[in-house]
């Protein structure tokens, strides 16, 4: 008996004054495939401050999820990444994993085995999700996609100055670690790890302009660089 085919078209409105996007499917007995002919560039903001993920096509709002990001000692890496990996991660990761191209640690966005942790700041700089909501976007965005992430009013230095030691990290401390480098006194690439490279350029700093000599950088030596947070 010859097989039919039945061919079904439907015609998706995306949020926001847009274009609709058109969703064939392709029903042939056995299986079902899709296709969708409309160019869709996702993109992912999270905003740790609110706990909210905001799903994005082409800048369009689709979806928008609870989360939850780093605490005040454990942030979550302020800045603009990319996902770099996609994994069905166990464990403590809920089933999937979103690894982002974060220079000084392996941060993603992953589910929990905790869903109470989900909705304020309680990771170690992760942004987690329920388990079900994250295997969802897991299946929606590709390798690639752009994952921008915000914490606070100032920038990279998320909700203020905060004082820093070795064995710290964070878009502050490679935000620091540049400016010492434009100085001259940060000779290795910037990575956001506050190890011993950065203790020597603090050194360096601090005798170049007559401070007295410290390993850390606290708020006051921030604001002797330059970085003064207005609001």
């Amino acid at each position: 008996m010859k097989k039919i085919k039945v061919i079904i078209i439907l015609f998706v409105l995306v949020i926001g004054a847009g274009p609709v996007s058109a969703l064939v499917l392709y029903i042939n007995n056995d299986y079902i495939q899709t296709a969708n002919y409309a160019q869709s560039e996702y993109s992912i903001l999270v905003d740790v401050e609110s706990s909210k993920l905001y799903l994005l096509d082409n800048g369009r709002l689709v979806k928008n999820y609870s989360c939850s990001g780093g605490k005040w000692n454990t942030p979550s890496p302020i800045g603009t990444w990319k996902i770099t990996k996609k994994a069905k991660w166990g464990e403590g990761f809920g089933g999937s994993w979103l690894g982002l191209n974060v220079p000084w640690g392996n941060f993603g966005i992953h589910g929990t085995l905790n869903p109470q942790s989900v909705g304020w700041a309680s990771s170690h700089g992760c942004i987690r999700m329920n388990n079900d909501e994250v295997a969802e976007l897991y299946k929606v965005v590709p390798i690639g996609t752009k994952v921008t992430i915000v914490d606070g009013v100032y920038g990279v230095f998320g909700k203020g100055l905060r004082n820093l030691k070795s064995g710290m990290y964070g878009s502050d401390v490679m935000q620091i670690q540049k400016k010492l480098k434009e100085l001259g006194y940060f000779l290795a690439t910037p990575n956001g790890k506050f190890g011993a490279e950065t203790e020597r350029a603090v050194q360096k700093y601090c005798k170049a302009n007559g401070l007295y000599s410290r390993k850390t950088i606290d708020i006051e030596l921030q604001e002797h660089m330059g970085f003064m947070l207005i609001d």
